[in-house]
């Protein structure tokens, strides 16, 4: 319960967090960055871990120079796609015998059912849209390796994803992320990006829903 407590105060304070990272680690912060990233995306029992809000801080550090922006936009890019394709490759090689060998003791298998209905849904596009939901990003390539969904198709959905994912939120930070009124109000402006980036998957859920069903 207090390492939950903490990891939230983590994700909250964020902006706190990391200027005292950067102050201890110089450089090596964007080792720390690669890694929180690539395993918010690719390991499936560390969904916990701050995305959205990371990128946002991480973009208005980098207008403060403490970052260079060009180097940040391509660690996080890479590690957001290698994220996912180690993902992948574990659902597909692994999956089935993850989920029947008791997995559930690491991860929820709830999250693993939803991100099928969410699949089921949008399809292969899964891939981009959950690039913006929080847990359904962590599980979407675990279970598009495990439903055996086309290697090519799903690495042109991971690299547009993580593309569209990063810029936003990171550039959104660099623009943004030091007004003042968002900088004194740094959680619900995050928040307010997560829900305006999450509309498109609102507007194609809503779509779904008004197709008739067949038969």
């Amino acid at each position: 319960m207090e390492f939950i407590l903490q990891a939230v105060d983590f994700i909250v304070h964020l902006d706190k967090h990391l200027g005292e990272i950067i102050k201890d680690f110089g450089n090596w912060s964007y080792l720390l960055l690669f890694v929180i990233v690539f395993a918010e995306t690719g390991l499936v029992i560390t969904p916990f871990l701050p995305g959205d809000s990371l990128l946002f801080v991480v973009g208005t550090f980098s207008a403060l120079g403490s970052f260079n922006l060009l180097w940040a936009f391509v660690i996080l890019v890479s590690a957001a796609i290698i994220g996912d394709t180690v993902n992948y490759a574990v659902g597909k090689y692994f999956g089935d015998r993850i989920m029947k060998g008791g997995g559930g003791r690491f991860f929820k298998k709830e999250y693993v059912a939803e991100t099928h209905l969410f699949f089921e849904k949008h399809g292969g596009k899964t891939i981009i849209l959950a690039r913006f939901v929080p847990i359904i990003r962590t599980f979407a390539p675990f279970v598009a390796g495990l439903g055996g969904m086309d290697y090519r198709k799903f690495v042109l959905y991971n690299i547009t994803g993580a593309l569209v994912w990063v810029s936003l939120f990171l550039f959104g930070g660099y623009y943004f992320g030091n007004i003042p009124l968002v900088k004194n109000n740094f959680f619900v402006a995050v928040l307010g990006m997560m829900l305006v980036s999450a509309l498109p998957i609102f507007f194609a859920f809503a779509g779904s829903l008004k197709k008739p069903k067949a038969g």
